[in-house]
């Protein structure tokens, strides 16, 4: 049975990374059904509003009126309107102004529904061949270096995979700093993911601030780096080569593949992990 939308409630609407078929049957209606969406930018949300045949009106909420906005949209969903709150692309409120409306909605006691959806960082995330288990998203960092560094000095420490955003004309710098306080660490770039263009850089980081320079920065980047754990087993040696092999298969992973991976995880030749694993 189709779910029924509520009156004056707020819906998290996620929308499209890059490719306009990455949304849920579930947001496409909710969209259609909202008396109102407020939107990051309109004239981008216009876009995807045409390509589901969708002509709910639309109104700006963004980081420079959010103060006089927000408390606008608050009286609304009062007064009754269901409203769908999106961003650009990917989760409202992940790194983005819609965060404040939660919070403006919870302070006013009003219900709020996430509906699920794209994310850029976990999409990233699951192609790296980085560790899964455990990880921490850090978004993008500070505008300047003053600030950026001590937000990657706190996560120096962190033992899980490191989940960054950055824009084109910074990552070079960004990439530097890493390299200066983390280290040359293991590294994924993601670019322009789920685009035409959709790129994976693998290698460290001073292996990828390389091949960036050569080829160029166009489009925006999910920086994955791994995490100090996986560092230090890497440094020390002293790594159970098997036992990783073995959690991989009791996951499902068969046993070449698993190979294969904790091989590309520990940076080391498959045949030493092969060697290692022979008594599975």
């Amino acid at each position: 049975m189709p779910e029924i939308f509520q009156k004056g409630t707020l819906y998290l609407c996620p929308t499209p990374i890059g490719n306009l078929e990455d949304i849920t049957y579930r947001t496409v209606r909710c969209l259609r059904e909202a008396d109102l969406i407020a939107a990051e930018d309109t004239r981008h949300t216009k876009q995807l509003l045409m390509a589901y045949d969708i002509d709910t009106p639309l109104t700006s909420y963004h980081e420079h009126n959010k103060a006089e906005k927000g408390p606008q949209l608050i009286e609304k969903l009062k007064d009754g309107l269901m409203i769908a709150l999106v961003s650009d692309a990917g989760m409202p409120a992940i790194c983005d102004p819609g965060s404040d409306m939660v919070r403006l909605a919870l302070e006013a006691d009003l219900p709020i529904v996430p509906l699920p959806g794209a994310n850029a960082g976990l999409t990233g995330l699951i192609a790296s061949g980085m560790d899964t288990t455990r990880f921490t998203f850090v978004g993008f960092l500070p505008k300047t270096q003053k600030h950026r560094l001590p937000v990657l000095e706190s996560v120096k420490s962190y033992e899980g995979t490191l989940i960054f955003y950055e824009a084109p004309h910074r990552i070079q710098q960004v990439l530097g700093e890493m390299i200066e306080v983390l280290g040359d660490r293991r590294a994924v770039l993601c670019r322009e993911l789920t685009k035409r263009y959709e790129q994976y850089l693998r290698g460290s980081l001073s292996q990828l601030r390389a091949d960036l320079a050569a080829q160029g920065t166009r489009g925006e980047f999910v920086i994955l780096v791994e995490g100090a754990a996986a560092v230090e087993r890497a440094a020390s040696g002293d790594v159970d080569y098997a036992s990783l092999v073995r959690e991989l298969m009791e996951q499902g992973v068969d046993k070449k593949e698993a190979i294969r991976t904790v091989a590309r995880r520990c940076g080391v030749p498959k045949r030493s992990v092969y060697q290692a694993a022979l008594s599975l």
